[in-house]
């Protein structure tokens, strides 16, 4: 055979390998590692409801004090309750998130939880306004668990199965959340709400918020018993001895690289990833800060709407309020739990895996928008209603059916955007850890922003709604003015999106690196 023809037959090959290549592979997702995402979702579960367990009772709780002097001042106290934990935990998460870089995912959590426990039941005793400020001030520094659950989440994970695992955390905040909620209200001051079985207790009787802080610390207990026996550490650091053998059994390459070699190249590099961790400034790239000032705006737009809505939905529709009943509330709240267990169990990973994290996170936040501008016009159709009481009763029921209908909606397109917004950001930020020994850092980094938010979104939140309702401006300056406000910064949020780049869909700590040498191993 001639030399030319050996030159046809090389390239036809090179051309059929290229033909190959550009044929799709269909990736089968992995199935989800149930072992070690129940003891997870156990010790997840613990936060949410303990969070929000004392919201139904917090008002009654601070009367009971005797700290406020007349019941206006009761909200402001209850803020400060609020306030205190969401300032210890600013300045705790970030160490903890550090902390389980260097000693393991496990131990911290235990930590956590231990403490959860602890301070749950404290609460509980409470019966003053200065020791229940103390006690809340002890939860937010063990309140570090989310971002170190994040980590472990995100390293338990692979490209094919990281958005559904990654969705479960979100979705467990909010069945806790509900959980919780529903523990607060219905067993607090059990000796009066359930005279035939604790009438007599004594316990129950001086202490009449201990049983839902029992109840929220059992479920800490269970978390913390499921932690310990079930749960493994995800933290894998490789020894040096495990680095040499894979370098070694790279192939060796004399003068070219042939179209193989650097696939066994990342295969070797992605299995033994350095465990260094890299310093503040080598993680806090211009992309990293881009991502987490989005975060932190659209956390500050997000937690004004959320602490509003209860108010608002409350507040006499002449105020530019809805007028509804507790129980009306808890219904409209109630429904969003049902539509987020489908939205991020079934939606979300679909499109998260056809169209990828940004893709979703731009779609999580334009539907907020249109949601944000049109709840407060809802106070339109109460006002109405309100107006119309002692008329006719069929037109009275159609238009309530009508508001109904209209509220339903908004408050799916709210959870709708809300579990995609969020669940893409936590995504983004676990992406673009370099290492798996960063992850602490980054999802800490991010815990740590949110924290500062809620310290300021709620009470500039209440102040502007208070302030809107009390004077007689026009539009956007009236009942219109949180809502407006919330709107705009989502979609300063939207168009920053834009300017972050395609490569936050990929999980950076499994992308191909160099190998750490020894030197910089043993540093």
């Amino acid at each position: 055979m001639s030399r030319s023809d050996d030159t046809r037959d090389s390239d036809h090959s090179q051309w059929d390998l290229l033909d190959k290549q550009e044929e799709p592979v269909v990736v089968k997702e992995t199935p989800l590692p149930w072992k070690q995402i129940a003891p997870l979702v156990a010790m997840r579960l613990a936060e949410p409801i303990n969070f929000t367990l004392i919201l139904p009772f917090m008002y009654r709780m601070i009367e009971d004090f005797g700290v406020a002097e007349t019941p206006k001042d009761i909200s402001y106290y209850a803020s400060l309750l609020f306030v205190s934990l969401s300032i210890s935990q600013t300045v705790t998460v970030m160490y903890w998130g550090r902390l389980s870089d260097r000693i393991g995912r496990r131990p911290v959590l235990i930590a956590g939880l231990i403490g959860t426990l602890a301070v749950s039941i404290l609460f509980g005793v409470c019966k003053t306004f200065t020791m229940a400020l103390l006690v809340r001030l002890a939860a937010g520094v063990f309140a570090g668990n989310a971002a170190v659950m994040k980590s472990a989440m995100a390293e338990i994970a692979d490209d094919t199965n990281r958005s559904r695992m990654m969705a479960l955390l979100p979705l467990t905040w909010n069945f806790g959340s509900m959980v919780g909620s529903g523990v607060g209200g219905v067993f607090s001051n059990p000796a009066t709400q359930f005279p035939g079985l604790f009438g007599n207790s004594k316990l129950f009787t001086y202490f009449p918020y201990l049983l839902p802080c029992l109840i929220g610390s059992t479920v800490a207990a269970f978390g913390l018993v499921a932690g310990i026996f079930n749960f493994k550490e995800t933290l894998v650091k490789p020894t040096q001895a495990v680095i040499e053998e894979a370098v070694s059994e790279q192939p060796a390459v004399a003068g070219c690289s042939t179209e193989v070699t650097p696939l066994l190249a990342q295969s070797a590099a992605v299995s033994v990833a350095p465990t260094k961790q890299s310093s503040m400034g080598s993680l806090l790239t211009p992309l990293v800060v881009r991502v987490m000032v989005t975060n932190a705006i659209m956390c500050f737009a997000y937690n004004m709407c959320d602490q509003l809505y209860p108010i608002f939905a409350a507040t006499d529709p002449r105020d530019g309020g809805l007028g509804l009943d507790p129980r009306s509330i808890g219904v409209s709240l109630g429904v969003e739990g049902i539509v987020v267990v489908y939205i991020q169990l079934v939606v979300y990973p679909r499109l998260e895996r056809k169209f990828g994290v940004l893709y979703c996170y731009r779609r999580g936040l334009s539907f907020a928008i249109p949601y944000l501008v049109s709840m407060p016009f809802l106070s339109i159709i109460a006002a109405h209603l309100q107006n119309q009481a002692g008329t006719s009763a069929t037109s009275m029921v159609v238009e309530k059916v009508v508001m109904w209908v209209i509220l339903m909606s908004l408050m799916t397109m709210r959870i709708t955007s809300s579990v995609m917004a969020f669940t893409s950001i936590n995504l983004m930020i676990t992406n673009m850890a370099p290492t798996r020994a960063d992850l602490g850092f980054m999802n800490g980094t991010q815990q740590l922003a949110m924290s500062v938010v809620r310290i300021f979104a709620p009470i500039i939140s209440g102040s502007l709604w208070s302030w809107s309702i009390k004077h007689s401006f026009p539009l956007p300056f009236n009942s219109h003015l949180v809502w407006t406000l919330s709107a705009v910064l989502i979609a300063i949020v939207l168009k920053l999106s834009y300017r972050i780049p395609e490569s936050v869909n990929k999980f950076a700590a499994d992308q191909p690196k160099a190998i750490a040498s020894a030197e910089e191993l043993d540093e």
